[in-house]
């Protein structure tokens, strides 16, 4: 039998993770020894040992085999929160094509050398106004609410750990069902994590949590640094907390006893991670849940497509709440309002006349208005003013992207027409790119409303520190009649004083070139339609649309999600889109556009080959921005429903990758679906 080989990191509060020494494995610790084992090695000059952590295994020796040592042993009592972490760290190499360093650096908390500097306590955002001693009492939940603790429970209690989704309806007391599951894991010594989409993790979301457990929390947001986010982190594995409250990056919080973890909104796409190791939180919670036998409990008004499928093979439990819990709150009306009548009858400005009416009468009445500007849309689309149609792809029902105002293109086959003069559907000559942002709504609304006190929330307005929270404070104090802004006004925030919500473009993500575009224009309407009466006093959602047939519009209308995930699973299994089945997306970068192309077309034609009988192959494409900074991009897409397949796909384009020589001046960059 060939030997064995184990790449070891002997300390791994070491600044520098990429330092890894490599040992043999004894033929009689071979059962012992997996990734994340703590084991006991041989360590510079004479007879020093020091524990280290089996970071990778192979049977490829990396130098002369006669100088490898061998691991002495296994550690006695060796599963840790680290231990757990590596094991993590391992899966999410293979599950999402990075290597082991790259995976390593993502879940370890590894804390960077830093000059001498004054001691500093990290505040979180409820420490600063809150007095740490001063926490309520248990909050009384109603029956629905109730019985969904209960049921947890009695499942948690008796070790059925399977995943569970709440749906809950905008306003359902989601939050209040977390903090009684955290009370239950709480009082068996374990911790908890709770994630929530970075754009929500405001004073107002954390204060909540912080009345009932005080000081109990920390707090990890994007505006710690590396040193801050590695001492909260320590504390966690000292036991000075027992929950953690954080965006995405919370989840590898080494807590030594981990029982519960909680996602949030958890069909935000905040949740996916933009860099290698491009994980999904939900996929790595679930397995982190696994290794660390704790629950995961998922919760959203509108949760994706992928979490409600795994309800139906009982992968998930379900749980619904169906009513607002707030006494005599009750959800908002909703209208629909058909712009292509609007311009039919001369209105040509951004306010339809119904919408002009009830702005005045909130205004008359001292009532607070929300105005959403749907920027969702990834990139430019064409669209008739006359009959509402976007330009689409015959062959893969997405919409066309605009290049240069020359030509349009399909950024999943690659389909391509010159910019038509008229509306292929009517033949109207008003068709145009769309676009119309923030600020000019800001100075419509202005003119229109002069007696109007005006807030406005993008990323201009909140770009500098605590411009989220300043914005919100001042409209939930009433320092504003109209708040505008583009999605973070609607994640989550609760202001009593809103009953009206009207959104200016409902259809502009529908037309993102993505498969996923009627889901996220459903889920975007359905939170943005929630922010409306959530106090006493009965709330309107305005939907302004050009595509008022579409069914994402009708059923975020309707507010149905039932309705909405049978149209959708309908078009994705017609189309082969997850979840029906899993996708690879590879990219090719590189300055050199021929190179690029010559090697894109080398690989498809490759994965072709060898798994062209398995595999439904597209492309390659242009990325959806082909040129950026010099860079030319192009992608490929590969479909399986076993997503084992893919993984052998992309192991073995990275083989061949590694292997020629022109690779190393261009990128290769992979994303699983």
């Amino acid at each position: 039998m060939a030997d064995q080989y184990a790449s070891i990191i002997i300390d791994i509060s070491h600044e520098d993770v990429d330092r890894v020494f490599q040992y043999r494995i004894p033929p009689a610790l071979l059962p012992e020894i997996r990734v994340g084992v703590q084991v006991c090695v041989p360590f510079g000059s004479g007879n020093r040992t020091r524990n280290g952590y089996v970071v990778e295994l192979t049977d490829r020796p990396d130098y002369d085999k006669e100088k490898i040592k061998e691991i002495i042993s296994v550690t006695e009592k060796s599963i840790t929160a680290d231990t757990r972490l590596i094991e993590l760290a391992w899966w999410m190499k293979e599950q999402y094509g990075s290597t082991m360093n790259q995976a390593l650096k993502t879940v370890l908390p590894v804390k960077k050398r830093v000059k001498a500097r004054n001691k500093k306590i990290v505040e979180t955002v409820a420490e600063q106004e809150n007095d740490p001693s001063q926490c309520s009492q248990e909050v009384l939940l109603n029956p629905e609410q109730q019985s969904i603790v209960d049921d947890f429970i009695t499942a948690y209690d008796s070790g059925d750990h399977r995943p569970c989704l709440i749906h809950g309806v905008t306003g359902s007391g989601k939050t209040e069902v977390y903090m009684a599951l955290i009370d239950h894991v709480l009082l068996q010594g374990k911790q908890a994590i709770v994630l929530i989409p970075e754009i929500a993790l405001t004073y107002q979301t954390v204060s909540r949590f912080y009345s009932r457990f005080g000081n109990r929390i920390c707090v990890m947001h994007s505006r710690l640094s590396a040193g801050e986010k590695c001492d909260q982190f320590e504390r966690a594995a000292k036991g000075e907390t027992d929950i953690m409250i954080g965006a995405r990056s919370a989840l590898f919080t080494p807590f030594p006893n981990l029982g519960l973890i909680i996602i949030d909104e958890e069909h935000e796409g905040a949740y996916k991670s933009e860099t290698t190791p491009r994980y999904h939180a939900r996929e790595v919670a679930e397995k982190l849940a696994q290794l660390s036998g704790a629950a995961l409990v998922l919760g959203s008004a509108t949760p994706s497509v992928e979490a409600y499928f795994k309800t139906e093979d009982k992968t998930y439990r379900l749980f619904t709440l169906a009513k607002r819990a707030k006494t005599g709150s009750e959800m908002a009306a909703v209208e629909v309002v058909d712009l292509r009548k609007e311009m039919e009858n001369g209105n040509k400005s951004i306010f339809s006349e119904r919408l002009q009416e009830l702005i005045r009468d909130r205004l008359e009445k001292k009532e607070q208005v929300m105005l959403f500007i749907n920027r969702r849309g990834y990139s430019s689309f064409v669209s008739c003013r006359s009959c509402g149609e976007a330009v689409k792809c015959p062959h893969c029902d997405v919409s066309l992207t605009l290049h240069n105002r020359q030509r349009l293109v399909c950024h999943y086959c690659g389909y391509q027409i010159p910019m038509p003069k008229l509306c292929p559907n009517c033949g109207s000559p008003y068709l145009a790119g769309f676009g119309i942002g923030t600020q000019k709504i800001e100075e419509m609304a202005a003119q229109m409303f002069p007696e109007a006190r005006l807030l406005r929330m993008d990323l201009d307005t909140t770009s500098k520190k605590g411009g989220h929270e300043k914005i919100l404070s001042a409209f939930a104090k009433g320092r504003a009649d109209i708040l505008i802004g583009t999605q973070m006004i609607v994640k989550g925030h609760d202001f009593p004083g809103v009953t009206l919500v009207g959104v200016l473009a409902a259809d502009v993500s529908l037309y993102a070139p993505d498969f996923e575009a009627a889901e996220r224009t459903f889920q975007l309407l359905v939170q943005a339609a929630g922010r409306a009466g959530r106090g006493r006093k009965a709330g309107i959602a305005l939907i302004q649309t050009y595509m008022p047939e579409h069914y994402s519009i009708q059923t975020a209308a309707a507010q149905n999600y039932a309705a909405f995930y049978r149209q959708e699973m309908g078009y994705r299994k017609l189309m082969h889109y997850p979840p029906v089945c899993h996708m690879l997306c590879m990219q090719v970068a590189g300055e050199d556009e021929e190179l690029m192309s010559r090697i894109m077309d080398a690989i498809a034609q490759s994965v072709q080959k060898h798994f062209g009988e398995t595999a439904e192959i597209i492309g390659p494409v242009f990325a959806p921005v082909y040129k950026v900074h010099d860079i030319y991009r192009k992608i490929l897409y590969m479909k399986h429903e076993n997503y084992d397949i893919l993984i052998k796909i992309q192991k073995y384009v990275k083989m061949r990758w590694d292997e020629t020589e022109s690779c190393k001046k261009l990128t290769l960059q992979c994303d699983f679906t």
